[in-house]
């Protein structure tokens, strides 16, 4: 009751308008972002940071430096904690950079970095932990390291502290839990001012004092282990305060006119969303904060106390400032120093989440910060990721956090106005990880730990790292604005679906019962009981079809000039004979391509789409596809399709997508020979007298090396898309055989004694049957995915293939997948370039969005940009695209991708809907100071006669008048009778 209580008192004491930056600031930032345009401000941002914008690298004395008993060190707690409890591994010689400060020095100048920051090891300096324990071997190393730095025009950016506390000092008085150590750690510091301070502007006197005060004083995850004193973790964040204060204002008085620089306290933390949009739950997140963040922060930044959220809490534990302590914490640092990544977000107890969700949306940390603290600068001295110890130097993932975290740094400058001054990438090398031991890795280096000299070896983190540092960000490319221009008058706009409703039996005149018109009381109809009127003997209409109707009615409002559907053969031949097939739905598929036809819609048939399931192969041949029977019965159901509505049909699909993994590739040899002789029989058959054309349709997403600049990533790539696309495409477009890829591929597979792929061989029959069994190639395209050679991940990992699948976090996330639209442009210029010039049809692209949403933003942005790269393709690129599909059509049939909505039996045409209409009456994206092009409209079929009547319009005057006239005179006739 008493947190409810609280929590009740801040909301309503939060609900006013701030003017200025303030405490509980930061709480308007969740209700802030979530009203920022989706998708598009979490598109990447293309653009460079600031004019001198600092590029650092980071790292930790006792995880790099090793040589823990060299040249008088003393033992640190760490040393102390490493040998103590279960723990087996140690941090003595890390990566050894004590005796390889050339090899460091090498490393800085190939990231081409502004600044490093690295700490100074207080047992090394004074082993005893005081200053008159002075070890001069210990300081001559940091000097030594320091000119170094000089030489190479690196900044150095100095951590007084970072958790490496001499043992003596925790043996003999308990560690940071005793204020004693405020005095003695002033005195170590000063002596860090007063003999390296010359050449250091940027002072960091503790690292994360949260990671010190919980995880070493109170869980014992850390040095020196201590737990179980609930009062003991705010007893050392108390003292780690004053010591802080104590060393800035040391800094402040004696050396900061003379040497210029600028301290604070490296503060870490996690982020967090409500896990409701409600106050109570913002609050939540508020208060989360404050236990970790704002635990030390609010201190040093508002007014040296802590924030209202603890103090209403725990102040049973919390220790209390005396007013001239107040006045000594507060504003003690020139700059906020913020860490960010897994140190705080993989460890934090869920206690401290107030029950809502974690996240690591650095952004909004930022803002958090900006607006919680007055606007500070803000200086992230420590960011980056993990990969596991297995991984050597292609560090994929760890590459796509870091460039999520600098683009979220980028955006808190462009988008947000957050002043930030500079970004450390963590760290330089691998080292000793704290509670992980060695079972991670975080360093742009990779050191190998098994050689003696512990080599060093640049990762592929190193290699972007240093490319985006010479960019200074990540500027605006040609390749990355949207291109002005438009599609030819011919280009076939579409929309797909995958079925359609189907209704056998009309609605126009089937109820048969007698009604009675209230014309003088409610106007309702009622039904006379036990009344029917005689059997129409009437000819059934294409038109009697409500869902028809309908159907073409919601196709026509978007100006498409083709609709994509897919047939159901196992309901058009439940027994697989073509001879046996289902009459009553064949006229319904034929009077709905008649009824697109008459409407000027042009319809675009499926014959079997892998995908769907109403669409399966019939039950009665056995086997299905592994069966070779079932090619010719697929033979003679397309003779059927063909013969029943091709007269309105012009564009033929065979197969839908039938390069699906899970399939294999006997079943994979039998569709091809399926749609080959399905070809071949409309090409036969049916062609002279239709003229139409026949292909198929490949599921073909993007495949991206997961290091763009990795020849060795490129080959993994090329080998998926030969697996995925070309197991189909190189018989019927090239050789009439599958790709060499792929057999020599799977031939050194099977050489490994462990495993028997299988692909077929065309017979030459076989080979002639299938090559050449085009008109145009058709893709389904949806995503974009990257891959790399290297195992990271058992769980994305294809054995047979030998790729990481990766997912890049820059990429913006949709319920299916990643929204990449150059994957789109990519994906044609490879067909363009292994097939030269053969027609492509976009037949489906589309992206799953909450049904619900009927301004269905994400839709709106992928439509545009898709669309948009399909563009330059055939503009820049010289691609032979003729057309383009949206998928589609509304969430009855496709859930999720529909343009139409439904709430209840009202159908809603979404904000996509008249966004897609919008570029096709446009062809496209035309320059505005161009006109669009002026291309022949085609009336639709409405009527017979209706352009006799247009025509001449004296006959049309004559022909109204006469039909009212002969109306008027049977009603007259009618009600003569009657009376």
């Amino acid at each position: 009751m008493k947190r409810i209580g609280f929590l009740l008192a801040f909301i309503i004491f939060c609900d006013k308008k701030w003017t200025t930056a303030s405490p509980g600031d930061g709480l308007r930032t969740w209700e802030r972002f979530r009203k920022l345009s989706y998708p598009g401000d979490e598109a990447f941002l293309y653009d460079t940071f600031p004019e001198n914008f600092m590029w650092s690298v980071g790292t930790a004395a006792y995880q790099i430096e090793g040589a823990h008993d060299k040249d008088g060190k003393g033992l640190s707690i760490w040393d102390t904690f490493n040998r103590g409890g279960a723990r087996i591994v140690k941090g003595d010689v890390g990566s050894d950079s004590y005796h390889n400060i050339p090899g460091d020095i090498r490393a800085l100048e190939l990231l081409g970095v502004t600044h490093y920051r690295f700490s100074i090891s207080w047992p090394r300096i004074f082993p005893n932990g005081s200053v008159s324990s002075y070890n001069e071997k210990g300081a001559n190393h940091y000097r030594k390291l320091i000119n170094r730095l000089k030489e190479i025009k690196v900044q150095p950016v100095v951590t007084i502290y970072h958790w490496d506390l001499p043992d003596n000092l925790q043996s003999r008085y308990g560690g940071w839990g005793n204020p004693v150590l405020v005095d003695l750690f002033k005195e170590y510091a000063e002596f860090c001012f007063k003999t390296y301070g010359d050449d250091v502007k940027y002072w960091i006197t503790i690292d994360n004092p949260f990671v010190i005060a919980w995880y070493g004083y109170g869980t014992g995850k850390a040095a020196p282990g201590i737990k179980n004193d609930l009062d003991l973790p705010y007893r050392v964040g108390h003292n780690l305060l004053k010591a802080h204060a104590a060393a800035w204002h040391t800094y402040d008085k004696h050396y900061r006119a003379r040497q210029g620089g600028k301290v604070s306290m490296a503060l870490a933390s996690h982020w967090v969303k409500p896990s409701r949009n409600r106050p109570e739950s913002r609050w939540a997140c508020q208060c989360s904060l404050d236990f970790v963040l704002g635990w030390f922060a609010h201190p040093l930044f508002v007014d040296g106390d802590y924030p209202p959220c603890m103090k209403q809490e725990i102040s049973d534990v919390l220790p209390l400032f005396t007013e001239m302590e107040r006045l000594d914490v507060s504003g003690t640092a020139d700059f906020f120093a913020l860490s960010h990544g897994p140190s705080i977000s993989f460890q934090l107890d869920s206690s401290f989440l107030f029950g809502q969700q974690k996240d690591l949306d650095l952004r909004m940390l930022m803002y958090w910060i900006h607006h919680e603290y007055n606007k500070p600068p803000i200086f992230v001295v420590e960011s980056g990721w993990f990969v596991p110890t297995t991984t050597k130097t292609k560090d994929a993932t760890y590459i796509t956090y870091l460039k999520r975290f600098i683009m979220d740094t980028l955006k808190s400058i462009r988008y947000d106005n957050v002043t930030v001054i500079g970004y450390t990438a963590w760290s330089l090398v691998d080292g000793f990880e704290w509670y992980w031991e060695y079972a991670i890795r975080r360093g742009l280096y990779y050191v190998d730990f098994n050689t003696p000299d512990l080599r060093r070896e640049p990762k592929t983190s190193a290699r972007f790292y240093r490319k985006l540092i010479e960019k200074n960000g990540f500027p605006l490319l040609p390749e990355h604005q949207p291109v002005q221009g438009v599609f030819p008058c011919n280009f076939a706009w579409g929309v797909a679906a995958n079925s359609i409703e189907i209704e056998t039996t009309p609605t126009q005149f089937a109820d048969p019962s007698v009604y009675t018109w209230n014309i003088s009381g409610n106007g309702e109809l009622q039904r006379l009981e036990g009344v029917q009127a005689p059997p129409l003997r009437r000819v059934r209409h294409c038109v009697d079809y409500a869902s028809i109707r309908q159907q073409v009615s919601d196709v026509r409002r978007l100006h498409v000039s083709h609709f994509h559907f897919a047939l159901n053969w196992s309901s058009v031949t439940p027994t697989g004979r073509a001879e046996e097939a289902n009459a009553t739905l064949l006229a319904y598929y034929h009077c709905f391509v008649s009824e697109l036809s008459r409407a000027n819609v042009t319809p675009v048939v499926t014959l079997w789409h892998h995908t769907v399931e109403r669409s399966s192969v019939p039950l009665s041949l056995e086997g299905g596809w592994r069966s070779k029977g079932t090619v010719q019965a697929f033979a003679d159901y397309a003779r059927l399709c063909y013969r029943w509505l091709g007269a309105h049909v012009k564009v033929w699909i065979t197969l839908a997508e039938p390069n699906a993994e899970s399939l294999g590739f006997t079943v994979g040899h039998h569709l091809l020979l399926a749609h080959a002789m399905a070809w071949r029989v409309y090409d036969r058959e049916f062609r002279p007298l239709h003229g139409g054309k026949v292909s198929l349709v490949l599921h073909m997403d993007w495949v991206e090396p997961a290091v763009s600049f990795s020849r060795q990533d490129a080959e993994p790539a090329a080998r998926v898309l030969a697996f995925s696309v070309g197991w189909f495409a190189e018989p019927v477009f090239g050789s009439g055989d599958y790709p060499a890829l792929m057999r020599s591929w799977l031939q050194y597979r099977n050489s490994m004694d462990l495993f028997n792929y299988r692909l077929p061989t065309f017979s030459e029959e076989e080979r002639r049957l299938v090559r050449g069994t085009y008109d145009f190639f058709a893709i389904s395209h949806f995503t974009t995915l990257t891959v790399m050679g290297s195992p990271e991940n058992k769980y994305t990992f294809h054995e047979m293939l030998e790729v990481q699948f990766m997912y890049d976090a820059t990429w913006i996330k949709a319920p299916n997948a990643s929204v990449v639209p150059f994957g789109l442009r990519k994906a044609l210029n490879w067909i363009h370039s292994h097939y030269k010039d053969v027609p492509i049809y976009i037949m489906a692209n589309g992206v799953k969005e909450d049904p619900s949403h009927f301004k269905d933003n994400l839709r709106v942005y992928y439509l545009y940009n898709y669309i948009n790269e399909a563009l330059k393709a055939y503009i820049l690129d010289g691609v032979n695209l003729q057309g383009y599909f949206a998928y589609g059509l509304n969430d009855l049939l496709d859930p999720g991708f529909g343009m139409y909505g439904y709430v209840q039996d009202e159908v809603i045409e979404k904000a996509s809907l008249s966004h897609y209409r919008n570029i096709i009456d446009h062809h496209g994206f035309p320059a505005p100071d161009s006109p669009s092009p002026q291309c022949p409209l085609q009336a639709a079929e409405s009527c017979r006669g209706c352009h006799l009547l247009a025509k001449h319009s004296v006959v049309g005057f004559l022909s109204l008048v006469g039909s009212a006239l002969v109306l008027t005179m049977g009603l007259t006739l009618y009600y003569a009778t009657r009376k």
